[in-house]
């Protein structure tokens, strides 16, 4: 007999009251009403591909919004009569459209925009002040995919690598993809693709990411302050849209490069479409060509990683679309007589089912499932060992969002996931279960989870001049038995046509912990937070001044402060941990300071400049002697300078420069050695300082890119061509002390020298 606890009935009956609110719902005016109503999508005229973000608005009236993640947009109290209609979006030629409103009609319709050029300066009409109405937004930062896949390091367009050449944006190396954004640790970030949450999102062990450029076609980047909607991680969200592919014709694309290859084709199927998409490395093919030191053998190593997604409209107000993502990467290495194997990759599908009640009410349903998993196994001259670690979520989510007016949005929702937590070491010497003497290993843990969650918000804006947002999220975790309510608040003030101020405070819970090495992060577990843990918590407190100083321009100026609570480091002594608090150190950790970027995304020359100045402090009872430090990746300067510019139809050139605060590292006071009983040769220690108490040298470097469009077999082509490192700037990846020999040397691991790479890529 099922037993549902209180708990779980509560967010059941929560859950079922959200969803059947309004379902079968008209579009609802106001009482005494004779205005009128406008819903439907925004679509690129030649693919059908829903546009995210499209402004729409009626001329002459402050009646204005912008299209939802499905590219779907409700306007409310239309005065009745001939009103102009105007679309506009970024990179696409400006629509009007004269459409007759008759009293208390609701019109849906659709409109398809033709891609304009961005790069000769088209104007564009940013609707933003009215889209705030619908949901403030702040510290996100809106950069068309176009110029994101500009970006290219190491001959990829990767859309984490141009993430990090923003504000507030932090890395550990330039080895690393990973994203730590104002002062949390990139486990804290929600990463999201349809809707399904990814849990490694990198290739090269974080020197690129795992999705491929030309299969997005949406990215949305929140700093801090998120909505009531995102749940479960402390610090940013990144919601990737993955495109639907073309609804009129076949296309295609292929891109050669170095490091890896790419090909992605799309075209229409039923009353839809379909899109697939590959890229791989080709390193496993070339090895054998590549002359090796017996003593030093090249590891074999390759990654991919594929796309597909069927769109399909059922009717006028039912869509729906399946969606998949994979990744792997692997290594393998063999050298006097070790054998060493590793295996990362990420396996995601989704099904998303939105739905029209009314022209005001909108819902989507997505039923997902993720898994990560990670292998290492060795053989060492026949003594075997084994560590597995896997995660595995299936997760039920639904949203509504309520059009009530002009002045009042509602977004309701719930979220159900099912976690199941593996790991398996066995050091046993066998690992085979198929031979006499196998006995599991040493540790087999299979856990289970189950997390609730709930939320509501609502956007009124009760003066043209001011918006407040308002929401909370209710979060169940079951094997922690945790309850959490996070009150989210957002604030708007227009205070001139030009100049907007912004202010956001969040509560945020993550009940899930990433244990790994700070310095080599190559092996990442994720477990659930138990009873022996509080889940971790944050708080966030923004400020924001946001400023139009001509139509090409955009400038903004944020300042933050975040406290992280119940944060989590491991533990290297304890070996044999039997609950989870006896694997972590638990402490807090402080960050605040102030960003100012300046955008221009029209004309021939495109860019953006950014400078932070960045504060984090963590202080753990059992590490430094309980005083404070601050964390490796604490960089307290911060510039970013990106550049694109179109010379003319064929050629088009672009440069990023960084420059950073050198990381902290740790360092040594003095050294002892240590010596075998009875043995004169021994080992010597060194005893460190305050943890990362000092700074390596500040970190800084060019990168230029150029771009040549032609045609190929009568194909639009472009060839690319990039340097990296452009002035040979080797950065410090980390410091170490040498101690084989009676003197201690300090020792520098360099990172990577200039690297110049070509690509080539067609269309058809």
């Amino acid at each position: 007999m099922l037993i549902i606890s209180k708990n779980k009935k509560f967010f059941l009956w929560l859950i079922i009251w959200i969803f059947l609110f309004n379902s079968n719902s008209k579009s609802i005016e106001p009482s005494g009403s004779d205005n009128s109503s406008l819903s439907g999508y925004v679509m690129d005229k030649q693919t059908s591909e829903t546009l995210v973000g499209a402004s729409v608005y009626i001329s002459g009236t402050k009646l204005g919004t912008y299209t939802n993640k499905s590219g779907y947009f409700s306007l409310r109290n239309i005065t009745p009569g001939e009103q102009t209609v105007i679309i506009t979006f970024l990179g696409y030629t400006q629509t009007e459209e004269k459409i007759k409103f008759k009293p208390k009609e609701g019109i849906r319709k659709n409109f398809k925009l033709e891609q304009g050029s961005v790069k000769l300066g088209e104007v564009f009409v940013n609707a933003e002040k009215e889209n705030d109405k619908r949901e403030i937004t702040i510290s996100k930062i809106d950069i068309p995919v176009s110029q994101l896949k500009e970006i290219r390091i190491g001959g990829e367009a990767d859309v984490f690598r141009s993430l990090q050449y923003l504000p507030g944006i932090l890395t550990s190396s330039q080895l690393s993809s990973g994203l730590f954004v104002r002062g949390g640790s990139p486990d804290q970030n929600l990463v999201l693709v349809d809707g399904t949450v990814v849990y490694n999102p990198t290739h090269l062990f974080g020197f690129i990411s795992t999705f491929n450029s030309d299969a997005i076609k949406d990215v949305e980047l929140i700093k801090g302050g998120f909505p009531a909607e995102y749940g479960n991680r402390l610090s940013a969200i990144l919601n990737i849209t993955q495109k639907d592919g073309n609804h009129e014709k076949i296309k295609g694309q292929a891109t050669l490069g170095l490091i890896s290859s790419k090909a992605g084709l799309e075209g229409p199927l039923g009353n839809g479409s379909w899109f697939i998409g590959g890229r791989s490395t080709y390193f496993d093919l070339i090895k054998p060509l590549i002359p090796t030191d017996p003593q030093n053998p090249l590891p074999g190593f390759y990654f991919y990683d594929a796309n597909a997604k069927i769109t399909q409209d059922i009717s006028d107000i039912d869509k729906i679309s399946i969606s998949g993502f994979l990744s792997t990467d692997a290594l393998n290495l063999s050298s006097g007589g070790v054998a060493l194997n590793l295996d990362i990759g990420n396996r995601l599908a989704s099904a998303k089912w939105t739905h029209i009640f009314g022209s005001n009410l909108f819902s989507s349903l997505i039923i997902s499932g993720s898994h990560y998993l990670n292998n290492f196994n060795g053989d060492e001259t026949g003594y075997q060992f084994l560590i597995n670690n896997y995660i595995t979520d299936y997760t039920l989510k639904g949203s509504l969002e309520w059009f009530t007016s002009e002045r009042i949005t509602h977004k309701f929702g719930f979220e159900i996931t099912n976690y199941q937590f593996g790991y398996l070491e066995n050091f046993t010497g066998n690992t085979d279960s198929t031979q006499p003497g196998f006995n599991g290993g040493s540790t087999n843990l299979k856990i289970q989870d189950w997390n609730y969650s709930a939320y509501a918000q609502v956007n009124y804006s009760p003066w043209d001049l001011y918006s407040i947002q308002m929401g909370f999220r209710a979060n169940y975790w079951e094997l922690s038995k945790y309850k959490s309510i996070e009150p989210r608040i957002a604030l708007r003030y227009q205070f001139q046509e030009n100049v907007a101020f912004k202010a956001a405070f969040g509560i945020y819970h993550q009940n899930l912990r990433l244990a790994t090495e700070p310095d080599f992060s190559f092996f990442d577990t994720w477990l659930p937070t138990d009873t022996s843990l509080p889940a971790s918590r944050s708080l966030h407190y923004i400020f924001s001044v946001e400023t139009k100083p001509s139509e090409e321009f955009d400038l903004n100026f944020d300042i933050y402060y975040k406290k992280m609570y119940n944060l989590s480091e491991l533990n290297m002594t304890n070996l044999q941990p039997q609950k989870l608090s006896q694997l972590f150190y638990i402490g807090n950790t402080n960050s605040y300071g102030a960003e100012i970027f300046l955008q221009k995304k029209v004309g021939r020359l495109t860019g953006w400049i950014g400078y932070a100045l960045g504060f984090i402090y963590s202080q753990f009872d059992s590490i430094n002697n309980g005083q404070e430090f601050r964390p490796k990746y604490d960089r307290r300067h911060d510039l970013k300078i990106v550049v694109q510019y179109n010379l003319n139809e064929s050629w088009d050139f672009g440069a990023s420069f960084i420059f950073q605060s050198g990381q902290s590292y740790t360092a040594a006071t003095s050294r002892f050695q240590i010596y075998l009983p009875e043995q004169n040769i021994g080992r010597g220690v060194v005893v460190p300082s305050q943890r990362y108490g000092l700074r390596l040298p500040p970190s800084h470097q060019l990168n230029v890119s150029a771009s040549y469009s032609f045609k190929s077999f009568g194909l639009p082509s472009k060839l690319m061509l990039d340097i990296y490192n452009v002035y040979d700037r080797k950065d410090i990846w980390f410091r170490y002390y040498r101690t084989v020999n009676n003197l201690t040397t300090v020792q520098d691991v360099r990172l990577l020298p200039i690297l110049p790479s070509i690509s080539y890529e067609v269309k058809f």
